[in-house]
């Protein structure tokens, strides 16, 4: 069985910095694009960031060069380090993983191959 668990979720202020985890054990796909949606109230899910089982990360335009995903090599342990949020970074991020070799893909096709998902976490920032 696939789990994917997650932490590190909270409340920040604005310009504040909050780290997501997500440890996915028993996937058995050796090549695979695994990373984080996110989704506010009344707004459709977006992809955030992804990484390559090789470590070629995918970001989406709005958190690039704020956000930065990695990957622990040992494991699947992926990390979401957020720096500088904002008040639309406010969403809930859920973890998921896919069999894709690669995360060159659009985030919509990302998000109808994942085949795994997270429990989810509230990420909340104020201003």
């Amino acid at each position: 069985q696939v789990h994917l668990v997650e932490s590190g979720g909270g409340s920040v202020q604005v310009g504040g910095s909050l780290k997501l985890t997500c440890t996915i054990s028993g996937y058995v796909y050796n090549t695979y694009c695994v990373g984080w949606f996110r989704q506010a109230p009344g707004k459709e899910r977006e992809g955030v960031a992804f990484i390559s089982w090789d470590g070629y990360p995918k970001y989406a335009d709005s958190v690039k060069d704020r956000f930065t995903i990695s990957k622990d090599n040992a494991d699947i342990t992926l990390h979401l380090q957020m720096n500088s949020l904002e008040p639309e970074d406010t969403a809930n991020y859920t973890c998921a993983t896919t069999p894709l070799p690669s995360c060159r893909p659009s985030f919509g096709l990302i998000g109808r191959r994942v085949d795994h998902w997270g429990q989810g976490t509230q990420v909340t920032v104020s201003s």
